[in-house]
């Protein structure tokens, strides 16, 4: 279970672990001024994948941990202007159907892999984020911290790390199947909307969304999906998997949403909240 540490004594219940995305700033910041936001004052929030800039201001000094990610109590509502820009969809070559599986390599040809997703919005209020959950035998995450996205970067072996602010495509994940934990079994890729509830967003206002499998050693494409179906009642997508079976990695195309956010999502891959 995640012990996270009160600064103050002000409530924290499962949706303040969405706040790290609530904390803005007075002007749009550059990737370099974001990453040292990060580092010094851990708002996670001000991130630039390349997607959007915020214009806002901080009324805040509560902070708290979930696994390694700071986040904030007592978040101010502001007024977000969020500027999107629509990216060319890289060609997708070994496409894939909605529930097709499989093995997208053989034997021991591959030793590192990079998970590249991508997408469009027809709202420009979304903002979309990736993150990756490491699941075991049983479903569940290995412990309270096995899953990265933009606020927790690396697994606690290393193996799996997330990148954003991509030139071709919006956010990655790499992942190093050599040094990759034995329990994990399974890895899902996911997609969320920023604040979901809050400004009341779907996945009806996405397009475009895919996620390639590349062979990190040289950028090859080894499977590919690109999503067809946008849901009203979505918030959270699993768009994709990579799993262990009978000892060869294989890749799922999931294509499926839920009405969960950020929070809801750590509850339903087994990450404990306090």
């Amino acid at each position: 279970m995640t012990n996270i540490q009160m600064k103050s004594s002000a409530p924290f219940t499962e949706q303040t672990i969405t706040s790290i995305n609530n904390i803005k700033v007075q002007t749009p910041l550059n990737s370099k001024e974001i990453h040292n936001l990060n580092q010094t004052t851990s708002m996670s929030d001000n991130k630039n994948s390349g997607q959007t800039s915020n214009q806002g201001t901080i009324n805040t000094d509560n902070t708290n941990t979930i696994g390694n990610t700071p986040v904030f109590n007592n978040v101010a509502t502001v007024t977000n202007t969020n500027i999107t820009e629509t990216m060319t969809i890289p060609p997708l070559i070994h496409t894939t159907m909605k529930g097709q599986k499989i093995q997208f390599f053989t034997g021991n040809t591959v030793q590192k892999i990079k998970a590249c997703l991508g997408w469009n919005v027809s709202n420009p209020e979304c903002d979309v984020d990736v993150s990756a959950f490491m699941l075991d035998s049983t479903g569940k995450v290995l412990g309270d911290d096995w899953f990265v996205f933009y606020g927790q970067t690396k697994s606690p072996d290393g193996s799996v790390i997330f990148n954003e602010a991509e030139k071709t495509d919006r956010e990655s994940i790499t992942i190093d199947l050599n040094n990759l934990s034995p329990s994990v079994k399974k890895i899902v890729f996911v997609l969320t909307i920023n604040e979901a509830y809050e400004k009341k967003l779907n996945f009806s206002m996405i397009k475009d969304a895919y996620v390639r499998i590349l062979n990190y050693s040289n950028n090859s494409e080894l499977v590919s999906f690109k999503m067809d179906e946008y849901y009203e009642n979505v918030t959270s997508m699993m768009i994709g998997e990579v799993y262990l079976h009978n000892g060869n990695w294989k890749f799922n195309a999931v294509g499926n949403g839920v009405s969960k956010d950020l929070a809801g999502l750590c509850g339903l891959y087994g990450v404990q909240i306090v």
